[in-house]
């Protein structure tokens, strides 16, 4: 999605070999245009696939997934990562290692918002190693539900997820595939 690379370009930066920081328009602040144009692309991409509901991870994942489920009509629903006093019992639950934050959490998920007749397309911001999306995974089986696909807003391509979510045979679609970053270096797939 060339919007996009150029957002990344002109407002990201890239501390470090690992680290792209675009918390001016995706994840702090939001461009909620960008983020409906975000929602088209991926509309566009799964409208196809039998999509019957949409999970993210809270909370970066949020916006992109809002304005997917708007234009695809479909329910969403936002994975847990925090704990929560009132979401207890009836709830499937996964450990998910953040590479970020180099610390593991409890992903959530309360049963009464997943059938086995569901297809789940799952939206995320980022793509790195593949465990926030491996833990949403294994959620969403637990319950005996499909996944649909995975949507990913930005994939640090030089990272081994999504080469290891297409080895389990999972649809993966990136809107900008970052093939370097490095300190003032940005540079995306051409595809």
């Amino acid at each position: 999605m060339e919007a996009l690379k150029q957002r990344i370009l002109n407002d990201g930066m890239a501390l470090n070999e690992t680290v792209l920081k675009v918390d001016s328009f995706l994840n702090h602040g939001v461009d909620a245009h960008l983020m409906y144009n975000i929602g088209t692309e991926f509309k566009k991409y799964f409208e196809n696939h039998g999509v019957t509901k949409i999970f993210t991870i809270e909370s970066s994942g949020i916006a992109p997934t809002v304005m997917t489920a708007m234009q695809m009509n479909l329910p969403m629903v936002t994975l847990k990562k925090q704990a929560s006093k009132i979401l207890k019992g009836d709830v499937y639950q996964t450990t998910v290692h953040s590479f970020t934050k180099a610390t593991d959490y409890e992903l959530t998920l309360s049963k009464k918002y997943i059938s086995e007749d569901d297809h789940i397309l799952i939206i995320d911001d980022f793509l790195a190693n593949g465990e926030a999306a491996l833990g949403a995974i294994r959620l969403v089986e637990e319950a005996g539900a499909k996944v649909a696909g995975i949507g990913i807003v930005i994939e640090k391509s030089f990272q081994p997820g999504r080469q290891l979510l297409i080895d389990k045979g999972y649809d993966v679609y990136s809107l900008a595939r970052v093939s370097k970053l490095g300190e003032g270096i940005i540079e995306f797939i051409e595809e």
